[in-house]
């Protein structure tokens, strides 16, 4: 016989052999058994979940001699001929390519014959989204009233493009993505059918590139066996799949346990030497991150003395148990606080690689802020808070501050006193005379606190708005919060989310700034906070520039409606004044 990809190979022949749907499984079971059997059934998820498959287990278990009946014999001559894809009862049509009314019509007049074999005429559409408005239509009225001993089965990956007319005619049934561990068992079976060798962690791998799809992974592994033969080795699956080992991963969380940055830097760079996307290895980063801290908040089992209840997290992490018990391991040396904010930077981190122009240097940024993260005792240290002065006076609590860092000179700290040193001195008479060093001098009196810079803000805005439109836009937006030394603070409400993040952007900063000191004449730093709930704040430019917009509107509209002319005209026509506007002048040429 020809050589079968295992995705055919292995397709399950029973409900009993369907996996991952358990809630599609027992619905049909027992509707075939107490005979409460609908005309038309609509299967909708994602790629190779099983669609087709529950279609043709459903005609065998219609059309079985023995049935209908909720478990095929798949020996009957009706069964084999539904598996093979000849019996004249069952008819699979493609939806992409019977697109036209035609193709439906011809479906209606065939719908009257009776089944030549089994009990049923049963006609499964694959991909019945690609069926144009026509078609549908043309099938409404087959679909709602069709005769006896027909059932129609549609399955399709994109349910939002199925018209609600044929929605409420058929019973509709969800079909869910595989959960990682069912896939990892159907590929350990597989393996163990054709005499493969390979490891756990090469299952899991294949079944994380597979993203809940059976036939995907059943695919991969196939891929797998024509790179590497029966004997497969985890570094020729990486190396096939494009995937990230999990060296790297477990690399940057010991990295960041020691709190070594150059640690970290050098496994980004080791992930661009061999090749490897930044993006895969950031979701890869945020998902182990994840699996951390439910290892983590997860209780220990009472029956295992104090081991990791493997059952529930099995719930809730899809890996092996060997890999489970190595993520138990590793969140123990965390604490739930500090996990969560490691997956905020790594989240972050994501999300800002997926856009960035320099991908590598924002996840260097990321790693750098990670593995400084653990503080003495264990604690958690935000690294965007920059300490404020000695001198300064206590700002406003706003949450997630973000400074850039102006030019800083270095200070010279006053030097302890050094203790009084014994010295031995020889005397006139050849004795020892004890002589001590002179006091130390008093530390010098602290600087008075520098004064706050001369800024009027107002300016400032105007001439960013003036030489950066697009900038203008998202400043204005903010309002001064406070100037304390050469210190600016610009919050935004929640409600400027968009504005917010923008103007956290480097370089946006950086004009801001630059226009500040040009107009101050002296250094000065900018910090763009998100302002709490409560928090007393200014207007912003934007509303200080629309209040005076209507004022200005209203002080024209009442000095024209004061203008004789005006009320003349008034008069005469009865008409009312509703909107002046000022034309510009303009100067005329020859005149």
């Amino acid at each position: 016989m020809d050589y079968q990809v295992s995705a055919r190979k292995y397709r399950p022949g029973t409900f009993e052999d369907v996996i991952g749907q358990p809630h599609v499984v027992q619905t049909l079971v027992n509707a075939i058994t107490t005979k409460r059997i609908a005309h038309a059934f609509l299967f909708s998820g994602t790629r190779g979940v099983g669609k087709t498959t529950v279609a043709r287990i459903l005609a065998k278990a219609l059309n079985c001699e023995r049935g209908p009946t909720g478990t095929p014999c798949n020996t009957c001559s009706n069964c084999v001929e539904i598996t093979q894809g000849t019996s004249v009862d069952v008819i699979e049509i493609d939806g992409a390519s019977n697109t036209g009314v035609d193709d439906v019509r011809e479906i209606r007049e065939n719908v009257k014959f009776s089944p030549f074999r089994g009990g049923y005429r049963v006609y499964i559409i694959d991909e019945v989204h690609m069926l144009s408005n026509s078609a549908f239509n043309a099938l409404l009225k087959t679909l709602e009233e069709p005769p006896a001993h027909v059932v129609f089965i549609f399955a399709t990956t994109e349910i939002h493009k199925i018209p609600a007319t044929i929605l409420s005619r058929c019973q509709h049934y969800n079909f869910r993505r595989i959960a990682r561990i069912e896939i990892i068992q159907r590929l350990r079976h597989v393996a163990a059918q054709d005499g493969l060798t390979v490891e756990d962690r090469s299952l899991t791998a294949i079944a994380r590139a597979g993203e809940g799809s059976m036939r995907d992974a059943l695919s991969l592994l196939d891929q797998a066996v024509a790179y590497g033969g029966k004997t497969l080795s985890h570094t020729d699956l990486e190396t096939l799949l494009g995937s990230v080992p999990q060296e790297h991963i477990r690399a940057m969380i010991a990295a960041v346990l020691a709190q070594d940055s150059p640690a970290a830097l050098r496994v980004v760079a080791e992930l661009l030497d061999q090749g490897h996307d930044l993006r895969a290895y950031s979701a890869e980063l945020v998902e182990h991150v994840r699996n951390l801290m439910v290892a983590a908040v997860v209780p220990p089992s009472p029956g295992a003395q104090g081991g990791p209840d493997l059952r529930r997290l099995q719930g809730l992490i899809d890996l092996s148990e060997e890999e489970i018990r190595q993520v138990v391991s590793e969140a123990q040396a965390f604490t739930v606080e500090q996990l969560q904010e490691l997956f905020r930077i790594c989240a972050q981190a994501e999300d800002a690689v997926r856009v960035s122009q320099h991908p590598r240097f924002v996840l260097e940024v990321a790693v750098v802020r990670a593995t400084r993260l653990l503080g003495t005792g264990g604690q958690v240290r935000s690294p965007a808070v920059t300490p404020a002065p000695a001198s300064a006076a206590p700002a406003s609590p706003p949450v997630r501050p973000r400074d850039i860092p102006a030019p800083t000179t270095s200070r010279t700290e006053p030097k302890a006193a050094s203790s009084a040193t014994v010295r031995p001195v020889s005397g006139p008479s050849g004795g020892a005379a004890v002589r001590s060093a002179p006091p130390p001098s008093p530390p010098p009196p602290p600087s008075p606190p520098e004064p706050p810079v001369a800024l009027n803000w107002e300016q400032v805005v105007e001439r960013v708005t003036s030489e950066h439109p697009n900038i203008g836009a998202f400043l204005e937006q903010g309002t001064l919060v406070g100037i304390e030394g050469n210190r600016v603070t610009v919050g935004y409400p929640k409600s400027a989310s968009l504005a917010y993040g923008r103007m956290q952007k480097e370089e946006n900063l950086r004009v801001v700034m630059g226009t500040c000191e040009e107009l101050a004449g002296r250094p000065v730093r900018v910090r763009i906070v998100e302002l709490t709930d409560g928090q007393a704040v200014a207007p912003t430019m934007a509303e200080i520039r629309a209040a005076k917009d209507r004022d200005q509107k209203h002080a024209l509209l009442e000095q024209a409606r004061s203008h004789p002319v005006v009320k003349q005209a008034l008069a005469v026509f009865g008409g009312e004044l509703v909107e002046v506007r000022q034309a510009s002048s303009r100067k005329e040429s020859g005149s």
